[in-house]
């Protein structure tokens, strides 16, 4: 989701704290354990994940190298959201207390960096042209796995008649929602405006990237494709 949620900033605490405030301290005990979670699910995530792994290498090709300690930011957030990008700082930020396990770190964050990706590739009007919102979560639902099969046969949602593009409109227009004060009608018409040509749009993939096994494909594509035109 591109716009980055709130976060909360819970102050240490100080000495030995009296009786009735034990709770806080277990409070801040588990902030810290999650926040240590959030941090070793995302390493792992941006080392071995190959959806990210050829993210990344897309963001340094357009020069938009990505750092983890700039780039990353694991915090509290309010309501159920994951994750967002935020524009005016270019971080991602990752919501420790919504992000379940490593295969859901994942997803966030090859949702998040699709966002990135299409930040530094494009003049992108996030607050200013809902379309523009609305294409880059066309891209992000379609090609980051949200859509996959496994995650829709857990949500019960599977076997319809072109079912990805149902779930990429779907998954659209709820991102919007969750960042824009506007109706589900406006949101719904900004995503059928812009489907076609976004849908389309697979870069830096080539493809659709149903499962890891074509991601490692993609990536290699994408390897192979600069040392081409290396030698050209």
């Amino acid at each position: 989701m591109a716009g980055a949620p709130g976060a909360g900033q819970p102050g240490p605490a100080a000495g030995e704290p009296p009786a009735h405030e034990k709770p806080q301290q277990g409070f801040l005990s588990s902030l810290f354990s999650r926040d240590q979670s959030c941090q070793l699910m995302l390493l792992k995530t941006l080392e071995t994940n190959p959806y990210v792994k050829l993210l990344l290498d897309a963001m340094k090709h357009s020069g938009c190298a990505v750092n983890r300690g700039r780039h990353f930011s694991c915090e509290v957030c309010d309501g159920n959201v994951s994750g967002g990008f935020d524009a005016a700082t270019s971080q991602i930020v990752l919501c420790q207390n919504n992000i379940r396990n490593q295969a859901h770190m994942s997803r966030v964050v090859t949702h998040e960096l699709i966002h990135a990706f299409d930040h530094c590739r494009a003049h992108v009007q996030w607050f200013t042209d809902v379309r523009h919102l609305a294409c880059s979560e066309i891209r992000a639902a379609s090609l980051s796995g949200d859509c996959s099969l496994v995650n829709e046969i857990f949500r019960w949602r599977f076997g319809l008649k072109q079912h990805h593009q149902t779930c990429v409109r779907d998954r659209a227009v709820l991102s919007i929602l969750a960042v824009r004060t506007i109706s589900r009608e406006e949101a719904q018409k900004a995503v059928d405006e812009v489907f076609e040509p976004c849908f389309s749009d697979r870069e830096p993939f080539g493809r659709i990237p149903h499962n890891k096994t074509y991601a490692r494909y993609a990536h290699r594509d994408f390897q192979n494709r600069d040392r081409y035109y290396a030698n050209i």
